[in-house]
């Protein structure tokens, strides 16, 4: 099990210093989240600056860039990176599609079926493989000459990953994907009675093993040495959980622990402008589905308890936001992260 520092895209130099931080920490690796930011660029400024971390877009925004822009930018940073780059996709939500992006969305979960089949045919293309003739129900892509392909690399093609929650798009992943960036917001029931049994149903649909798809976790900490030190990261967390789970579509993760009506009362403080109502909505038992709590010599056989067999890569939510605020913080989590490559 690899495990990685979840961040966002700042300055192209302080990544740069931040990515060299973290591989002398014992990461395996860096996941790169697209804000304002672009999340290409920082991987491309790390990849430079490292030899061993590996990268992924975690995610970044699909439908705002037509399938060769993406594939593209994902083969180059592959060359650059010299192989240690997976392509992580999500289809952000509506209003931001249309609305900040100016593009179609609907309907998502065959929109992105159609753009990762795209992609796998433009790889292919300019590897020399197969000449370009993609023909699908939103993209439909027949024309790259020489002038205007990047070529061969030496290289395998990114891995492409997908963000998926509902089972649509997780049965899509488990056929057509080599992973899946797995929501912050799950839980352990969520994972083995809805998330797996969705990947098998895709993966059989075309005679694959489920296990070759990867699971990426991104992982909510409460840690701490003293009781104030967890309090705070306690809070930090139950404020996550309800802004993610005020999500309609996301309601069915409360149903499934037994919590109905969760969402809808998150809803109501947040329509209500009652910020601190909706953390109060998850109390400590809500939250203990969503996080792992431990001591800072604890995390490490914490995180394997919970993840082990199941996640290929888990990705610490907070430590690229703590290495902002004191790049000094990398030091403890590099400790977590060795042990757990070593024990895992």
């Amino acid at each position: 099990m690899k495990i990685d520092v979840m961040s966002n895209p700042r300055e192209l130099h302080a990544i740069q210093t931040q990515a060299r931080d973290i591989e002398q920490a014992g990461f395996s690796g860096i996941t790169f989240t697209e804000g304002g930011r672009t999340a290409y660029l920082s991987v491309a400024a790390a990849a430079l600056a490292t030899e061993k971390l590996e990268f992924s877009t975690g995610i970044a925004v699909a439908f705002p860039r037509s399938p060769m822009v993406t594939a593209a930018n994902a083969w180059e940073l592959q060359e650059a990176s010299r192989g240690r780059f997976r392509l992580g996709l999500g289809t952000q939500v509506r209003a931001h599609i249309a609305r900040r992006y100016g593009v179609e969305f609907d309907p998502p979960g065959p929109r992105m079926r159609d753009y990762i089949g795209a992609l796998k045919a433009i790889f292919k293309a300019y590897q020399g493989e197969a000449k370009l003739n993609y023909e699908g129900p939103y993209y439909q892509l027949t024309l790259l000459n020489k002038m205007w392909s990047p070529g061969r690399i030496d290289y395998p093609a990114p891995a492409i990953d997908a963000a998926a929650v509902n089972p649509y798009m997780l049965k899509m992943a488990g056929e057509l994907c080599d992973g899946i960036q797995v929501h912050p917001f799950h839980s352990q029931k969520y994972i083995s009675d809805m998330l797996r049994p969705a990947v098998a149903e895709g993966a059989a649909r075309v005679q694959r093993d489920p296990d070759e798809v990867d699971l990426l976790i991104p992982v909510l900490t409460v840690v701490g040495n003293t009781e104030e030190e967890k309090a705070a990261s306690r809070a930090f967390c139950r404020q996550q959980v309800a802004f993610y789970g005020s999500t309609p579509n996301y309601a069915f993760q409360f149903d499934l622990l037994g919590f109905e009506g969760t969402t809808a009362k998150i809803r109501a403080c947040q329509k209500a402008g009652d910020m601190d109502g909706m953390s109060d909505v998850i109390t400590d038992e809500i939250l203990q589905h969503y996080i792992t709590e431990a001591s800072w010599d604890d995390l490490a056989d914490k995180l394997i308890e919970r993840y082990e067999g199941i996640a290929e890569r888990l990705i610490i939510y907070t430590a690229g936001m703590d290495y902002a605020r004191d790049p000094r913080s990398i030091g403890p989590w590099g400790e977590v992260a060795r042990a757990v490559v070593a024990k895992a």
